[in-house]
């Protein structure tokens, strides 16, 4: 009995970053704050990164791009588009993965730069370009800097749980 409930209590940690990841598709992608307008962040973007970069396993790629899909339906985009940036993203943090031999937080974080900076290029131009949707480029580049800013943040915060589930595995 004792296994069970370990295993049980294991596989709930591993669920979190994707009941997360669904949450946020669900509700809405940015992060923003009633008092500071500017100060809104893509919460989203980062836990894919992270869990990509870090533990492949928790997030799948089907899951990803599900979560696009939903994240589409919910805002009231064209289907699709947030998948694809969504996969790219996660893509780039594939790549890292694959060449990064000693992980590091301060790596991460300026890898996340680029990453987000052509994910975010990739998203706005198919919509400009393919479905003419009007953005406030000063609003967007404030979320992505916000966004990079955050990233250290949220990446200690995934690293404690990334660490539980760890032990609750390995007990």
């Amino acid at each position: 009995m004792t296994s069970f409930k370990r295993n049980f209590i294991s596989r709930f940690f591993s669920l979190i970053p994707l009941l997360i990841l669904f949450f946020l598709a669900f509700s809405e992608t940015d992060f923003n704050f009633e008092k500071l307008s500017f100060l809104s962040f893509n919460l989203i973007y980062i836990l894919i990164f992270y869990w990509v970069l870090k533990n492949p396993d928790i997030l799948g790629y089907g899951f990803i791009f599900l979560a696009g899909i939903v994240n589409d339906v919910v805002i009231g985009l064209p289907i699709g588009v947030s998948s694809v940036t969504y996969l790219i993203l996660a893509g780039f943090a594939a790549y890292i993965r694959y060449l990064t031999v000693q992980p590091s937080l301060i790596y991460d974080w300026i890898v996340f730069i680029p990453s987000i900076a052509v994910t975010n290029s990739v998203y706005f131009y198919i919509l400009r370009m393919f479905f003419d949707i009007h953005f406030n480029y000063i609003t967007l580049a404030l979320n992505t800097g916000i966004t990079i800013l955050f990233y250290p943040i949220i990446g200690i915060l995934f690293s404690f749980l990334a660490n539980i589930i760890i032990k609750k595995k390995n007990v």
